[in-house]
């Protein structure tokens, strides 16, 4: 699995509104200095997070953005989901249309688990458990793995 540049560029994005709720709505260029993104490219993909009800804008000289919803509400999942669609496809198809034959027929579960796994993890971290830097004790567990840091 890869985690794309619009996806990561969209957590860090949203992650930056969520230590900034409770003021007034934020520049997307706020944003891009912040977080070292591209400002054209983040403006992308605010829309994308805008129509995938993660934020909301305003327009005008108070304008910006901010959270749709409260920070631990929205999961890592949701807002990559809301940027590059479905988070482990294969072959660009989700794994539960795939039918393989013969001895390639083991490879469909393989692939469901593995998407059972990642959803897991991003389905079970939120915006407000990285802002407060809480990860799930779970998912702290597996970092803290020395093998995990590896490059095979």
């Amino acid at each position: 699995m890869r985690i794309s540049a619009r996806a990561d560029y969209a957590v860090r994005a949203v992650l930056e509104l969520a230590v900034r709720q409770g003021g007034d709505p934020v520049k997307a260029e706020t944003v891009a200095a912040a977080q070292e993104i591209p400002h054209k490219f983040l403006e992308g993909i605010l829309g994308d997070l805008r129509r995938g009800g993660i934020v909301d804008s305003r327009r005008g000289g108070g304008g910006g953005y901010r959270l749709a919803r409260d920070a631990g509400s929205i999961t890592v999942a949701d807002v990559i989901r809301a940027v590059d669609g479905p988070i482990v496809s294969v072959r660009g198809e989700r794994p539960t249309g795939l039918t393989y034959t013969g001895s390639a027929r083991p490879l469909l579960p393989l692939w469901i688990a593995l998407r059972a796994n990642v959803r897991r993890i991003l389905e079970g971290v939120t915006i407000a458990d990285i802002a407060a830097n809480a990860l799930p004790e779970p998912v702290r567990d597996l970092a803290a793995e020395p093998a995990a840091w590896e490059n095979p």
